[in-house]
Parts: structure tokens; sequence; C-alpha cells
């Protein structure tokens, strides 16, 4: 009985000293001893792992980070620029986690990324807005929006490498303060007018070009018509006048034949005197 007894107690202790968990391929272990502080042996990490671990239950434990894409949006942080106006932002970072660094992040942090982004990664975007904020007065920072945010993510993408994330895309809607906003709305309805007035002064001027050039046209049509009513008048006035002529010789005519003929003209000659 004894010996059974020994035989179950053993059986126990042997199977809670295996434990046994998977790591699929998007993710990456950290197998560490949990009571060890040895430097050399990198604060108790035995190393990473994928697939089947095995371990110790008792004195060992596996933390598990995905190393795909981890996308986050943040509640808008407010900076202020370089002449004290204030700016709200509202980021949003997809990063990755380095594999190759993973162990050093769990080194130093032992926490989920989802800690991580609340924490280091929150404060890491907030300084790198602030900092660039600081440089840029607010017509610029408005005028120049994209490089604003090439600066940001600039900043951030040296921030965060060196601990180990890779920034994928980093995006933000930047707000401006209402009394900006009014005066931008303002000048861009300024500009806009502008262009309404400019575009109605060009439409005016090609429409009094129309008018001129249909004028024009009427004017050279009725010339042309004048032209050739003056032209038939002067062939119709020098017709009527020889006929008028030829008339008037015969009215005066006494029907008698001419008393001499003038060469060897046969026609009759009339004297209208």
């Amino acid at each position: 009985m004894k010996t059974l007894t020994k035989f179950i107690c053993v059986s126990f202790l042997a199977l809670s000293s295996v434990g046994c968990t998977t790591i699929d391929s998007g993710s990456v272990g950290i197998k560490f001893l949990k009571w060890s502080s040895d430097s050399e042996n990198r604060g108790g990490v035995v190393g990473t792992c994928k697939g089947w671990v095995w371990y110790n239950p008792i004195t060992e434990s596996v933390f598990e980070y995905p190393i795909y894409v981890q996308r986050k949006t943040y509640e808008a942080f407010v900076v202020n620029a370089k002449d004290a106006s204030s700016f709200t932002m509202d980021p949003t970072i997809a990063y990755r986690l380095d594999s190759e660094k993973a162990i050093n992040v769990f080194m130093k942090y032992r926490k989920s990324l989802n800690d991580i982004e609340e924490g280091y990664i929150r404060t890491c975007i907030y300084e790198a807005y602030r900092t660039c904020a600081n440089q840029y007065t607010s017509d610029y920072l408005m005028a120049n929006r994209g490089e604003f945010e090439n600066e940001v993510r600039k900043r951030l993408e040296l921030s965060l490498s060196a601990e180990g994330f890779i920034v994928e895309e980093f995006t933000s809607q930047i707000t401006p303060p209402a009394s900006l906003a009014a005066a931008i709305n303002a000048k861009n309805e300024a500009v806009q007018n502008a262009l309404k007035a400019e575009n109605k002064v060009k439409e005016a001027q090609a429409n009094a070009k129309i008018e001129i050039a249909k004028a024009e046209g009427e004017a050279q049509a009725l010339k042309i018509k004048g032209d050739g009513e003056a032209y038939y008048n002067r062939v119709v006035a020098l017709s009527l006048n020889q006929l008028l002529v030829q008339q008037y010789a015969i009215e005066k005519w006494d029907g008698k034949l001419p008393t001499y003929v003038t060469g060897n003209s046969s026609m009759p000659f009339i004297n209208v005197k």
C-alpha cells in the first residue's frame, strides 16, 4: 500500500512538473524562469520559441507576443504650436514587433502589447507631436500638414525602432483651434469670391468680344449690301438716262425725215432744241 501511494505521488509530481503550450507562426514565445534575475541568463529568459513548447510550470513560464501588424487609434492629443495655438491630433498607428528584438522588449517591459500601446507607444507619439509642433507656427503648420506629419513620423520611427517596434503606417487628423479655423474659412471664402469675380470679368470680356464681332459682322454685311445697292442704282440710273434721252427725243420728233444725213448714217437726226 505504501509503495502504491509513493508511486502515485511521484507520478503526480512528474506530471505536474511538465507543461505544454503552442506558439503559432504569427507569434513569438518567450520562455523564462520565474524566479531568476541572473544577468548572465538575461534576467531569467531562456530564449524564444515556436510550435509546441514544453516547460516546467513550477519554475518556468512562456510569454507570447504577436509579431503581425497591430493597429491602434488613440484618443485626441492636444499640442501647442510655436505661437501657442492649440491643435488637436487624432492619430492612428499600424506597427509590428520586431521578432529579433522580442526578448529585449520582454526583458524591459514584461507586459502585453496592449499595455505597451497604452504606455510607452502612446508617450512616444505624444512627444513626437509636441516636439515637432513647437517648431511650427500655426499658419505654416496648416499650410504644410504633409511636411509636419512626415517630421512626426520620422521622430516616432526613430524612437520606436530603438525599442524593437517597426512603424508600418501613421496617419493623423489635425484640427486647428476654432479661431484659426474660422480665419482659414474666411480666407478660403475670400479666395473663392475673388475667383468668381475674376471669372465674371472674363465672362463679360468674352461676351463683349462676341458682341463686337457680331457688330463688325453686321456692319460688314451692311457695307456689302450698301455697295451692292449703290452699284445697282448706278447701273439702273445709267440705263434710265439713256432711255429718257431716247424717249425725250421721240417726244420731240415731228415725224419728218431729217433734212440732211451726216456721213453714211441712215438714222434720222432729231433736233431737240
